[in-house]
């Protein structure tokens, strides 16, 4: 924590009608000072939907995509009440006063990157446990002191539960993130088994994100939650207003070819790449390595280490093209992303808004280009239902 004298006058941000300041929920100084240093401004929308709830302690059930700034709506909840409700006395070693829940490694991590921004000048400690890094290191920082905000994978949090190196019966907020990636991921009853160790639910505050919300979902909102406020941000609010999408038809085997010229041609320099098979990101990335392009890959068969390192090279600007699937890429926060190539359409719809909306963040704008062959027209009507409004394929522009 910093000793030098900081005043909330010195982070001024005028009030503008329609939109809310983080200067207008009474935060924290420390935690005011942390968000100025991150230069935010303004609410995003989810932020100023949830807050004034989940600051009074009230259960939130929120709809919305990744990169719509819930990530921080919780972590302020969090940190916010962990500084107006000190321990009185400190828990045992392992024993987290939150638990983040996120269903790939890659969020967790990203989760617990944003925790230690907003909490840089709190004393705070934050712990991640996730599968594929080196448990003996995540055991040493779990029992080197107490821990205030975990993050955590299912799978990994279960294995220390089960070495009793992790209680969670003195859990006061306990969010679920991407629920229903959780629930694609066959991970439910992990969650479940892992609810039920923390207290029950009318003795913590529980806050469950979700960007969709089908019967299923609902019904794991409902177990989990009492008598929740529910949120919901509409996907085309984030997905398309600072987004450019372009639908180019061209023929499956051009494909590689086309997107090696489109980032020389238009030296293009930060692009996110999504295909939809391991084996496509796979042979995409060697080719064009072949025709060089600076280009790494993202996929589950890529060790977690290598993963980590690539991430962070893309985001300094290393790498030109990452190239990822669906469930690599998702809770991908990288600044300045200026186009997302959707080299296979999705075939679920909602995957096509949560690929678009790497790009086109915290109010910059941004292009998503979905190459249309004709083995992706076939997916071509569920986008166009799901974003309400016709899509025009064109030829390329390249």
């Amino acid at each position: 924590m910093s000793d030098q004298p900081w005043s909330v006058e010195q982070f001024q941000v005028p009030e503008e009608p329609g939109r809310d300041r983080f200067h207008d929920f009474a935060l924290p100084l420390h935690l005011m000072r942390a968000i100025a240093d991150l230069g935010f401004h303004y609410c995003t929308p989810i932020q100023s939907e949830v807050l004034p709830y989940s600051l009074s302690d009230y259960d939130v059930t929120g709809q919305a995509q990744t990169g719509t700034g819930k990530t921080a709506a919780f972590l302020i909840t969090i940190l916010t009440r962990q500084w107006e409700y000190p321990s009185v006395k400190e828990n045992a070693p392992g024993t987290p006063r939150a638990l983040v829940l996120a269903p790939t490694r890659e969020l967790a991590i990203q989760i617990e990157h944003d925790g230690r921004d907003l909490a840089k000048y709190l004393d705070t400690h934050i712990v991640s446990v996730v599968g594929g890094m080196d448990f003996n290191k995540q055991r040493e920082q779990l029992t080197s002191g107490p821990v205030d905000i975990l993050v955590a994978t299912p799978g990994r949090l279960l294995d220390f539960i089960n070495r009793r190196v992790i209680d969670l019966s003195k859990v006061e907020v306990l969010v679920i993130d991407e629920a229903d990636r959780m629930l694609d991921m066959g991970f439910i009853p992990d969650v479940r088994r892992i609810v039920y160790k923390t207290p029950h639910k009318r003795s913590r505050q529980t806050l469950f994100f979700s960007a969709t919300f089908n019967d299923d979902v609902m019904r794991l909102a409902q177990s989990w939650t009492l008598e929740p406020v529910h949120v919901a941000i509409e996907p085309e609010n984030v997905a398309t207003e600072t987004v450019e999408q372009k639908f180019w038809t061209v023929a499956a085997t051009d494909k590689a070819r086309l997107l090696a010229e489109l980032v020389a041609k238009q030296h293009l320099t930060r692009v996110m790449v999504f295909a939809n098979r391991r084996d496509s990101t796979r042979n995409l990335h060697e080719y064009l390595r072949k025709h060089d392009v600076s280009c790494e890959m993202l996929s589950g068969e890529v060790p977690q280490r290598k993963r980590l390192a690539t991430l962070d090279r893309f985001k300094r600007g290393k790498i030109q093209v990452l190239v990822a699937t669906d469930v690599a890429g998702r809770g991908i926060h990288v600044e300045d992303v200026s186009h997302v190539i959707n080299f296979d359409l999705p075939e679920d719809p909602e995957d096509y808004v949560h690929r678009i909306g790497r790009t086109g963040r915290a109010g910059a704008t941004g292009t998503s280009i979905s190459f249309v062959s004709e083995n992706d027209a076939f997916n071509l009507p569920a986008i166009e239902e799901f974003l309400g409004q016709a899509v025009v394929c064109t030829q390329p522009e390249t």
